[in-house]
């Protein structure tokens, strides 16, 4: 079963090493890098920061985005803006890339982990509803833990390998608690769920750029607002908080560094022009997968109820952990590269004594998922 899997890889994008997401360059990334060289703008002014921030608001029907120098940044300004302080608590789920709890940890707060679905790989409205009921009491306008003391500020759920989670259900959860709903929506650039692009469901929706997604920057990120006046506070934020000025260097705050280069920008704007073909190749992709995969008797994990899915990283679903390892050590054996889920974030030495509540889910997909490669087929 594990060569018949190898062979149809290796057919579908024609290669004998097959690897997991590779970028695609088949636009004007060329002729907008030279354009930066030539006219010296490099770094982060020029106006390709413009131009792809205004691309990726009309793309995503944001009222504003912000370009960032990295998906980790983004999430961590986000969770800034929403006002996470030291001390606070960040609902968030254990199944995520580990920039999902750093971006938390980076501002002395905790993460507090709450289940996933199956059928989304993300947040569990009812695992959340569940855990607030239980250890969650309002006070003079804010959640706190009752069993702590700490507030929880904000949650965090990620749209899990670009498959949208229930975000309407969860925000409708968030509005009761007086919790701050920001989305990781670091692989989702392209989904929808319910018609409506993923990050415009949160105060804040956050998109990664870096070399394995489905567009790419080299490295970059940036935050989607419904909020102009929020979106104006993360510029200000994001640019040392300076003060306009014709010729003093005045700021008014403690500000970051995190401006995303001309550079970086100019290959965005080159391949946003490319995105929409991106997203349905990557669909088409994931039919043929799943045509295939159903003949071999293996899940193929298809898209939430009423989700579109960008399909960012494909998933097989495996039988347990010892069938996943032995696909996982043959593929990669034979030229396609595979990848199993990341471990758990609760099992990590830095998160490991964190609140969370019931994840038996979690445990079940870490176990049984496996990433196959994904790439846009030129």
């Amino acid at each position: 079963m594990y060569k018949s899997v190898v062979s149809f890889i290796q057919e579908l994008y024609g290669s004998n090493q097959v690897p997991l997401h590779a970028p695609i360059f088949c636009g004007n990334e060329k002729t907008y890098l030279n354009e930066c060289i030539d006219t010296t703008f490099v770094s982060s002014v020029g106006k390709f920061v413009d131009q792809f921030e205004e691309q990726l608001a009309a793309f995503t029907g944001a009222k504003k985005v912000v370009a960032c120098v990295n998906g980790t940044n983004a999430l961590f300004l986000a969770l800034k803006l929403v006002g996470v302080e030291n001390g606070d608590e960040v609902l968030t789920q254990p199944l995520t890339f580990v920039a999902t709890c750093n971006s938390i940890a980076y501002l002395g707060a905790t993460p507090v982990f709450i289940d996933v679905d199956i059928d989304t790989m993300g947040m569990s409205p009812i695992s959340l509803r569940r855990w607030l009921s239980e250890n969650a009491l309002i006070k003079d306008g804010s959640c706190y833990n009752k069993l702590n003391g700490n507030r929880i500020k904000a949650c965090l759920p990620m749209h899990t390998f670009g498959h949208p989670v229930k975000i309407d259900e969860i925000k409708v959860i968030c509005d009761e608690y007086n919790i701050e709903l920001v989305e990781d929506a670091a692989e989702a650039l392209g989904s929808l769920y319910k018609g409506k692009h993923v990050g415009n469901f949160g105060k804040v929706g956050v998109i990664s750029f870096n070399g394995n997604k489905i567009l790419t920057t080299g490295g970059g990120g940036a935050l989607m607002f419904n909020d102009i006046e929020l979106a104006r506070c993360a510029k200000h934020l994001i640019t040392q908080a300076k003060v306009a000025h014709s010729i003093d260097f005045a700021h008014d705050e403690v500000g970051y560094n995190l401006r995303m280069p001309n550079v970086n920008a100019a290959i965005g704007c080159a391949q946003m022009e490319n995105l929409a073909q991106f997203v349905a190749n990557k669909r088409v992709t994931a039919t043929l997968y799943k045509q295939f995969f159903t003949q071999q008797g293996i899940r193929f994990f298809t898209e939430p109820e009423e989700a579109t899915s960008n399909y960012w990283l494909n998933v097989v679903i495996l039988n347990d952990r010892k069938q996943r390892d032995e696909f996982l050590r043959y593929t990669n054996l034979h030229g396609v590269m595979t990848r199993p889920a990341w471990e758990l974030m609760n099992k990590l030495p830095m998160y490991k004594d964190c609140v969370q509540g019931n994840i038996d889910n979690s445990k079940w997909l870490e176990d049984r998922i496996v990433n196959i490669p994904s790439s846009v087929r030129l």
